[in-house]
């Protein structure tokens, strides 16, 4: 798999593959959310591909304090190949080129593949809550 940065013209498989991964919800525009991300450390959206089509994303960001990672994504057909690990460890290389002690991310409390596949990788539940205020909503 190669590993590069997310391009505009990448938009509408990425959306896909994120529909076919069950990430997207109604109260998140894809589109939006891409937009979003491109103003601010673009270089940390990638995609992976294979024979030119692309099978797995991540978006990651540093704010000076945390690391985060969103939108996580292999493609059903290419899971268990060590494509989602891979997409982690550069992203986490990336983060750590910036300084940054720490990574989180959210995974829905009722995923347990996705919560085995980052216990796997040295991930480790925090024991916080997550809280969320929608500043600017998505859904009309």
């Amino acid at each position: 798999m190669k590993i590069r940065a997310f391009s505009i013209a990448d938009e509408a498989a990425v959306i896909e593959l994120w529909h076919r991964c069950d990430l997207v919800r109604p109260w998140n525009d894809p589109h939006k959310d891409i937009q979003r991300k491109l103003t601010t450390q673009p270089e940390l959206f990638l995609v992976g591909e294979i024979a030119g089509q692309v099978v797995a994303s991540v978006m990651a960001g540093y704010d000076g304090h945390r690391g985060w990672v969103n939108y996580l994504a292999v493609s059903p057909e290419h899971r268990n190949a060590g494509l989602g690990c891979a997409l982690m460890r550069h992203v986490e290389a990336a983060l750590e080129a910036r300084g940054c002690p720490k990574l989180n991310l959210q995974v829905r409390a009722t995923n347990d593949a996705v919560l085995e596949f980052y216990r796997r990788i040295g991930y480790a539940k925090d024991e916080v809550v997550s809280l969320g205020k929608r500043l600017i909503p998505d859904a009309s």
